[in-house]
């Protein structure tokens, strides 16, 4: 039985475990924290309830798969709902939309509050499902970094149709073009966030994400986001994965440029394979300083970072969901503050996150839990704490303004969580929440592959490499880098 060791429980860490005990293999996953899960964990303060990181659930089928590989009833361990209300948007000239679950319902709303005619939305649509399907089988589902990729049908058929991505225009041109309504283009930029990405830079083909939203719908678990952590981990364990919480791996051992296994202070655990399922930079810089590194790879611009502010609400807002954006006057001095600058912006896109909404136990009665996110450069030093203390004034006012009422009397409880200490609990490079950014328009095919070109049975997953950052993504990477191990057997 070959034994593999992964090295971190994030979700594509937890993922990977279960496809390769599933298969036969023996799997220790080390995890620093004493809790699973990485970004996506919970914490409770005075009686309001917290999903810590990832707060947006699509293709809930990815994680239902896992149970069905495991011969499992998703509905015995995992349960879901799909939202009538994808997100509530406001803009600071009053305008405010809905975003409803129903594609129709949302195409009409548009057209009633925007003026926006039916067909431009449904066209835009359209051509958003033609680049996912397109480039799925190649951009999501395959290693791009394995040359038997490229003879598959999908993928010829999807490089003859590279006209179609609109790879070689911004995403914001693209929204510019097709959508005209300035309100419209802003709401459909905003999806360039779903990985870190500036929407003036990153390439056209991200509007098919979008698609992962308005076709395939928005979800959350019944019990938060954290029983996706809680389950899959359940369902690990039922597979025979041994978790060794509370230990941080300190060494990739290599010997002649193939694995030998793990060093843990002074231990050491031997291993036939071992997969990182941490940022590739401290992967690299970290646990094997010895090792050649790929400097191209690791010296790409991180994605953005965020800003949260975790708030028990002793009031209910009635014009608020589970998700809601109140939009900054000028997108793109928002986004320029964020990857030119380094700052945050005065007048920022808020977003903001409410499960109680939904789950009544996650707040006391009569209250609401929010988590507060705000869009943030990823960190180089800045003086976070003086920051954070002009951002909690600024979005008050600005949320204060949009639900004409203020706001601060109700805040009862605050923790605060900032680029600095995303990177000191989750190891993610300058506390970038998706790993490298997608601002060059090439980026899907410079992200880091999920293994190693050097050194044999060293594979990777999770946001920093091959396909990317988000919870459907990293449940792709473990799928990906698992079928690459079977094949290494």
């Amino acid at each position: 039985m070959n034994k593999v060791i992964i090295i971190g429980s994030g979700i594509a860490g937890i993922a990977s475990s279960i496809r390769l005990a599933k298969n036969g293999y023996s799997v220790k996953v080390f995890e620093s924290n004493s809790f699973y899960g990485g970004k996506l964990h919970a914490f409770e303060k005075s009686g309001y309830r917290f999903d810590a990181g990832p707060s947006l659930f699509t293709m809930p089928n990815y994680v239902d798969e896992l149970f069905e590989l495991c011969g499992e009833n998703p509905k015995d361990h995992f349960l879901y709902f799909k939202k009538n209300i994808a997100c509530n948007y406001f803009w600071e000239d009053g305008v405010r939309l809905t975003a409803y679950g129903d594609k129709n319902k949302f195409i009409d709303e548009v057209e009633e509050k925007l003026g926006v005619p039916k067909q431009k939305l449904i066209n835009y649509f359209n051509r958003s499902k033609n680049k996912y399907d397109l480039t799925a089988p190649l951009f999501l589902e395959k290693s791009l970094h394995k040359l038997e990729t490229y003879f598959s049908k999908d993928t010829i058929k999807a490089i003859f149709s590279l006209g179609k991505y609109d790879i070689f225009k911004s995403l914001h041109k693209v929204n510019e073009e097709l959508l005209e309504e300035d309100h419209l283009i802003q709401l459909f930029d905003r999806f360039a966030t779903y990985n870190g990405s500036n929407p003036y830079k990153t390439s056209g083909m991200m509007s098919l994400i979008n698609h992962l939203e308005q076709h395939f719908g928005t979800f959350l678990p019944k019990l938060g986001m954290v029983d996706i952590t809680n389950s899959l981990v359940g369902l690990a364990k039922r597979q025979g994965v041994e978790f060794i919480l509370n230990t941080k791996v300190d060494e990739i051992v290599v010997e002649d440029k193939k694995i030998k296994g793990v060093k843990c202070k002074s231990n050491f655990y031997d291993s036939d394979i071992v997969i990182s399922n941490m940022d590739i930079n401290p992967t690299y810089n970290m646990l094997m300083p010895n090792q050649r590194k790929p400097k191209k790879i690791l010296s790409s611009e991180p994605s953005s970072s965020a800003v949260i502010f975790y708030w028990g609400i002793s009031k209910k807002f009635e014009e608020l969901d589970l998700h809601n954006i109140l939009f900054s006057k000028d997108y793109f001095k928002e986004f320029d503050s964020i990857f030119n600058k380094g700052k945050i912006s005065k007048d920022p896109t808020i977003y903001i996150n409410i499960t109680s909404k939904d789950i009544a136990t996650d707040a006391p009665k009569n209250s609401e839990n929010w988590f507060v996110m705000i869009n943030a450069p990823h960190d180089k030093g800045q003086d976070w704490s003086k920051l954070v203390d002009q951002l909690r004034e600024d979005i008050k006012i600005k949320i204060s303004h949009n639900l004409g009422i203020d706001i601060s009397k109700y805040i009862e409880i605050e923790e605060v969580l900032t680029p600095k200490t995303i990177q000191f609990k989750t190891q993610s490079h300058c506390g970038s929440l998706y790993g490298p950014s997608s601002n060059n328009r090439l980026s899907a095919f410079f992200r880091h592959p999920n293994f190693s070109k050097k050194i044999k049975n060293l594979f990777f997953c999770g946001g920093s490499v091959h396909p990317g950052g988000g919870i459907p993504l990293c449940l792709l990477s473990a799928k990906i880098t698992t079928d690459i191990v079977k094949k290494t057997r």
